[in-house]
């Protein structure tokens, strides 16, 4: 089922309470009493906002995400909630599986949320989005990061605010043959539908302007051998770059085997690959694309990355999910504010962000969503590992 998120009150004998960052244990005989006394001293007028939060959320990926929701909630409801209002969270963990995903769905539809914000992965997203475009009551569900193709039609109550793989490829493309002026590549592409899909934009988008790619081979497993394909790279030469459309750790064992061989060309990925810079000096140079880099230089992400250190100080930088769940927290606070939080006013609400409403402006960049709940316009962005760390690549 997943923890009971802060503030919520139980039926066992001790419950914890948030008001603003303190939390106080009442016993069940006065607990309702001193809550509605604390609930006036912070001014709320009115029983609580449910969201939930639905995700991976014991994955090393997905626990950033859980942190980021929590630190906006608990910023929000410092500042009187939504019209006096306490926003409540909801967790549930999807533990990145789909059936498990299905269940959460469930359970959370029937808990009376106004919103979801999820799921963390695309297989996870999109088993359960049959769930939240069903019924009678229908709830709308933002993921932060799950960039399949297949999220653009998986249901009117459906959204995101993460570009999809097709773009991701399409800004590889660009930066590897505008910046780094590169003409001659090859390709290694995990043959899922994550990296077809970034195979196919980059392929398009790489020819079109003129590149030429040597090789575009596909592979399978966790540790993939692609011996043979590095070998006919080295005989072909003249391989200026190689792109591995794949996750981290297929990366890290693609990059081992080609340095192996002595090949030194430029590695570039899309967003799979993140976390590859803490394989050390090995991932050094890789470029990958993103839609969220800590090192973004904007007022929002500073005043994020302030408050996210300030809440968890050993926790590391936030990754992609966690900066587009804060975003998600606020903007539904800025929708519930205007709509109410009934689920179809929400969705309603949701749809019109940037259209007939004003485009929201967060940590990671505008949100404005087209008529399928995407984020067209949303940008992505290039690091560069360097010293285990990633960068915004230059020229940005």
């Amino acid at each position: 089922m997943g923890p009971v998120a802060h503030g919520e009150v139980c039926g066992g004998p001790s419950a914890p309470v948030q008001i603003g960052s303190t939390y106080v244990h009442l016993s069940k005989a006065v607990g309702l009493a001193w809550l509605t006394l604390l609930l006036s001293a912070c001014n709320y007028s009115g029983d609580p906002i449910r969201i939930g939060l639905a995700g991976s959320l014991s994955d090393p990926v997905g626990v950033p995400m859980k942190r980021a929701a929590e630190l906006a909630v608990e910023q929000i409801n410092a500042e009187g909630g939504i019209k006096g209002h306490p926003l409540e969270l909801i967790e549930r963990d999807d533990y990145a599986d789909p059936d498990s995903a299905v269940f959460v769905a469930t359970d959370l539809y029937e808990s009376g949320v106004s919103a979801v914000i999820g799921h963390l992965f695309s297989s996870t997203t999109l088993a359960a989005a049959p769930v939240y475009n069903g019924g009678s009551e229908p709830v709308a569900a933002i993921s932060p990061s799950s960039s399949s193709p297949d999220v653009t039609s998986a249901g009117d109550y459906t959204f995101r605010i993460c570009p999809s793989d097709l773009a991701h490829g399409v800004a590889l493309a660009r930066w590897v043959h505008d910046t780094l002026r590169l003409e001659r590549g090859a390709m290694l592409y995990l043959n899922d539908q994550y990296g077809r899909g970034v195979r196919q934009m980059f392929v398009r988008e790489f020819t079109r302007r003129g590149g030429n790619l040597l090789a575009i081979d596909p592979y399978l497993g966790d540790i993939p051998d692609v011996g043979p394909y590095l070998d006919r790279l080295a005989k072909i030469g003249g391989v200026q770059f190689l792109v591995v459309a794949g996750n981290r750790g297929e990366g890290e064992e693609i990059l081992r085997q080609a340095r192996q061989r002595g090949l030194r060309m430029p590695v570039l990925g899309g967003d799979g690959l993140e976390g590859i810079e803490e394989a050390g000096a090995i991932a050094d140079g890789v470029y990958l694309s993103s839609a969220y880099l800590p090192t973004i230089a904007s007022p929002a992400n500073r005043a994020f990355l302030q408050a996210y250190r300030k809440k968890f100080p050993t926790a590391g930088l936030p990754n992609q999910p966690a900066a587009a769940t804060y975003d998600a927290v606020y903007l539904l606070r800025d929708v519930i504010t205007r709509a109410g939080s009934d689920r179809g006013a929400v969705r309603r609400e949701l749809a019109q962000v940037g259209n007939q409403a004003p485009a929201f402006q967060g940590v990671t960049g505008t949100v404005a969503f087209d008529s399928r709940g995407d984020v067209p316009n949303q940008a992505v962005y290039i690091g560069v590992v360097r010293d285990g760390a990633v960068h915004l690549a230059g020229g940005q």
